[in-house]
């Protein structure tokens, strides 16, 4: 693998998960007689993330001091340059004491499974100041409207810190057959296709003809080997298109519109933010990990309503603090749509002569408004095919 980019902070992947079987059936026995910690979704993401590998070089929940210093200035007390606090917050630390071995349940599973073991290293509070100057800083933004705000806020003010060993991947691998993937698995694909310049687009959404060109836009610019679609498989907001219905849409896209061996599909089992630049900068450093070299960044990236400039999650990946940690670049994207004028997909910043009506817009609500009435949205916009896995699920609704 010595010729994809080195994982962030790191000359190896550092996955939490156990490998050996044996091992993993005599934790999950001891389990039973550990207290017992009943994970939120954040939390569990996280653990997933972490037993993935794509939280290299992490080993596991932070502690107050790091989550604030991260939060803070985008760097641990070590120097380790980190976005996103990963936290295991609780409003319920009653039966744990410093020291203790836990046993964390899955709250996204029946029947709450042991997901991981933590070693509990320090138990804090934070004060409602502290975790609003972190839901400033991570969010750019105080505000309950925005979803990745009431979703942290909800989530207690008891920091569990300390070093985790991953049992399983809570749903994904059975619920994502065949997309679901670690961080070494993916390196792995990519090192058997020989691809050195991988560049990553993230996505949350079915992709219509302006993400696949866009993709195809970076590939040929780049000069690349090829581009890992990658989605977020964990929790959305309400109104976004689940994984499934996703994944066969962009699949179908794939299959029928891209040169063969260009493309690879996978998914990380990730629950959204919405934190824009902060989680820009996220998807960069696991997108290292995974042995990409670029990671397309487009209009308004991980971002919700009105909150983040257009392009501010482009603009972070300037600041020193980023140029000097991380190795993967971005290809800076503009919002690309069907230009009327040249009957081809561009990127609107290259128009200077067209004007909004020049171009085939359609905004998210008007999209399912179409195909929740069975009607064909125009082929500039999107692709039959894939329009079709849509209007199927919009029409079960």
């Amino acid at each position: 693998m010595k010729n994809l980019i080195a994982p962030h902070g790191s000359d190896s992947l550092n996955p939490l998960f156990v490998n050996d079987s044996s091992q993993r059936e005599s934790l999950i026995s001891k389990s039973k007689d550990m207290p017992q910690l009943l994970l939120n979704s954040a939390a569990a993401a996280n653990v997933v993330m972490l037993g993935a590998g794509y939280f290299t070089p992490l080993s596991g929940f932070m502690d107050k001091k790091n989550a604030i210093s991260v939060s803070n200035n985008m760097l641990t007390t070590e120097g380790l340059f980190w976005p996103v606090p990963i936290v295991n917050l609780t409003k319920d630390s009653k039966n744990i004491k410093i020291g203790d071995e836990i046993a964390l349940l899955d709250p996204n599973m029946e029947g709450n499974p042991v997901i991981a073991i933590q070693q509990v290293s320090a138990i804090e509070n934070l004060s409602d100041d502290e975790i609003k100057v972190m839901t400033d800083k991570v969010f750019g933004t105080t505000d309950k409207s925005h979803p990745g705000v009431a979703n942290f806020l909800s989530l207690g003010n008891t920091l569990i810190s300390g070093d985790i060993k991953v049992l399983n991947y809570s749903y994904f691998p059975n619920e994502f057959p065949g997309t679901f993937a670690t961080a070494p698995e993916i390196r792995e694909m990519l090192a058997k296709a020989g691809w050195s310049k991988t560049v990553a687009f993230q996505t949350r959404n079915p992709m219509h003809r302006a993400h696949e060109e866009l993709c195809k836009m970076a590939l040929e610019r780049l000069d690349a080997d090829g581009v890992l679609i990658h989605m977020t498989l964990g929790k959305l907001k309400e109104g976004d298109i689940p994984g499934d219905i996703r994944n066969s849409a962009i699949a179908k896209m794939v299959e029928i519109y891209f040169p063969e061996n260009t493309v690879m599909i996978s998914g990380f089992g990730f629950d959204m933010l919405y934190a824009g630049p902060r989680e820009a900068l996220l998807h960069a450093v696991f997108r290292q990990n995974c042995g990409c070299s670029h990671l397309i960044v487009g209009r308004d990236h991980a971002g919700v309503g009105d909150y983040y400039g257009p392009f501010e999650a482009q603009e972070v990946f300037k600041l020193d603090v980023v140029k000097n940690s991380l190795k993967l670049e971005i290809f800076s994207a503009d919002h690309t749509a069907f230009s009327k004028k040249l009957n081809k997909v561009i990127m609107m910043r290259d128009a200077k002569d067209h004007s909004k009506d020049d171009f085939v817009l359609l905004s998210g609500t008007k999209v399912r408004e179409m195909l929740s009435n069975g009607e064909e949205l125009p082929p500039e916009f999107a692709r039959k095919e894939v329009a079709e896995i849509l209007m199927r699920y919009y029409q079960s609704l």
